[in-house]
C-alpha cells in the first residue's frame, strides 16, 4: 500500500490542544491516542497508545514558552521515531525562539538554530509552520519546510472591513518588508515607525516615516509579545490624526500586562490567530483560526500535491 493510502495519525501536544482538534475536524480525522505521564519532579513522559509503524505522522505543537512545550514536542517526535512511523511531520504553528536567529552581540547562542537542530535530531522528517520571525530560519533545517503565510487568513477579513483610506503600517523597519506586500495587494500606502529600544521589550522613543492623517491604518506584526510597540505606535497614529488604527498580528504571546496595554490603547481592534492560546479574552481581540489553513497544507503533503496556491502574498 502506497504512503498516500495510508490515513495518517494526528497527535496533539499539551499545549495545542485545541488548536489540534480544530486541524482534526477540518482534516476529517480524530486525534491519535496520547497520554502524558508526569512525575513529582516535574519530568514528563508522552505515550503513544497506538501503532504509528509506517504511518505518516502529524504532530501538532507550537513551542513558546515555557521551555516544556519544545520538550514535550521532542519528546513525541522521539517515540515516533523510535515506533517506526515512516514520516513525521513536526506542524509547529508558533516556532519559538525563533527572535535569536544570529549573534547580535558577543557571546550569545543562535536559539532558532538550535531549536532546529533538536527537532531534527529527535526525528522531525518534515516542518510546518507559519509567519516565522525570520524568514531565512528555514534554511536552519536540513530537512523540507512548509513555511505557511498569516496573510492567506487575514486578507480575506480585512478586505471584508471594506475600510476606505486604508494604509499598512510596520511596527518596526523590520518588518517593512510584510507591510510593503500587504500594500502592494490592497493597492494601499504604507507607514513605517522607527522605534528605539533601551533594552528587550522596553520602546523609549517611536517616530513616523510617512502620513497617517485621515487614514484607517492597519498594523501588521508576525507576533506581539508585551504590546508595547503597537500599542505605542497606535497611540502615536491617532495623535497624527489617524481616524483608526487596528493590528494584525499573527502570534499572540501577549506577555506580562499585554491584555492591559491592548484593552486602554486606541487600537480599535487586535486581529490575531490561534498559534497560542489565550490567557484571557479582550473585547478588542479578534481571532482568526489557522486550523483550515494547516489542515488543507497536511492533506496536500499527504497527498504529493502543490501547496503554492495557499499563498496569497
Amino acid at each position: 500500500m502506497s504512503d498516500n493510502q495510508l490515513t495518517p495519525k494526528v497527535f496533539a501536544c499539551s499545549q495545542s490542544t485545541e488548536l489540534a482538534k480544530g486541524i482534526a475536524k477540518h482534516y476529517g480525522t480524530e486525534l491519535g491516542d496520547l497520554t502524558v505521564s508526569r512525575f513529582s519532579d516535574g519530568e514528563f513522559q508522552p505515550v503513544i497508545n497506538e501503532t504509528v509503524r509506517g504511518r505518516r505522522v502529524f504532530i501538532i505543537g507550537s513551542t513558546f514558552p515555557n521551555s516544556d512545550n519544545l520538550m514535550e514536542l521532542l519528546l513525541i517526535l522521539d517515540a515516533c521515531k523510535r515506533a517506526s512511523a515512516k514520516h513525521v511531520t513536526a506542524v509547529i504553528p508558533y516556532f519559538g525562539w525563533a527572535r535569536q536567529d544570529r549573534k547580535d552581540q558577543p557571546r550569545v547562542a543562535i536559539g532558532a538554530k538550535l531549536a532546529a537542530n533538536l527537532l531534527t535530531a529527535a526525528g522531525a522528517t518534515r516542518v510546518m509552520t507559519m509567519d516565522l520571525h525570520a524568514g531565512q530560519i528555514q534554511g536552519f533545517f536540513e530537512k523540507p519546510v512548509d513555511h505557511l503565510y498569516g496573510s492567506t487568513i487575514f486578507l480575506p477579513y480585512l478586505e471584508s472591513l471594506n475600510l476606505e483610506n486604508l494604509t499598512i503600517a510596520s511596527p518596526d523597519m523590520g518588518g517593512s518588508k510584510r507591510a510593503y506586500a500587504y500594500a502592494k495587494y490592497l493597492k494601499s500606502g504604507v507607514v513605517i515607525c522607527y522605534k528605539h529600544r533601551e533594552k528587550a521589550n522596553v520602546v523609549s522613543h517611536m517616530e513616523l516615516i510617512g502620513q497617517v492623517k485621515g487614514q484607517n491604518v492597519v498594523l501588521v506584526d508576525d507576533m506581539a509579545d508585551t504590546a508595547g510597540t503597537l500599542t505605542k505606535a497606535a497611540d502615536l497614529m491617532m495623535e497624527r490624526g489617524a481616524l483608526s488604527v487596528r493590528a494584525i498580528v499573527t502570534h499572540p504571546i501577549l506577555s506580562g500586562n499585554a491584555y492591559e496595554k491592548i484593552e486602554n490603547s486606541q487600537l480599535t481592534e487586535f486581529i490575531t490567530s490561534d498559534t497560542i492560546p489565550l490567557k484571557q479574552q479582550s473585547s478588542k481581540i479578534k481571532v482568526l483560526s489557522c486550523a483550515p489553513l494547516f489542515a488543507e497544507v497536511m492533506d496536500k503533503v499527504q497527498n504529493f500535491k502543490s501547496i503554492t496556491d495557499k499563498f496569497i502574498i
